[in-house]
């Protein structure tokens, strides 16, 4: 499972519809284009909850399975903290991948 969603998420990224980082997935949940978050499980609390609740607020699935280097590392970067996809049939994918684990 693990794999898939990772690769999976590697071809979200290739597609278009990942937004990469705090500030832009920000925006992005303020502009109502994200359909599903990913938060690293070793980012800092503030950041979790602050993510949480926008979630929370705006009816967005998340998770928090993942290191902030394995994301990073699917995406060719040293880590990341938050993700976010735009795509409500990648999202729901990325769903039915988890709820298969």
């Amino acid at each position: 499972m693990k794999n898939d969603f990772l690769q999976f998420l590697g071809l979200i990224k290739k597609a278009g519809k990942l937004i990469e980082g705090y500030n832009k997935c920000e925006d992005a949940i303020k502009k109502d284009i994200l359909h599903f978050i990913i938060i690293s499980n070793d980012c800092s609390e503030n950041t979790k909850n602050k993510f949480i609740n926008y979630c929370n607020k705006f009816n967005i699935n998340y998770i928090q399975r993942y290191s902030k280097e394995e994301l990073g590392n699917i995406l060719g970067r040293k880590e990341i903290n938050i993700l976010g996809v735009t795509d409500k049939n990648m999202s729901d994918k990325l769903l039915k991948i988890i709820n298969k684990g």
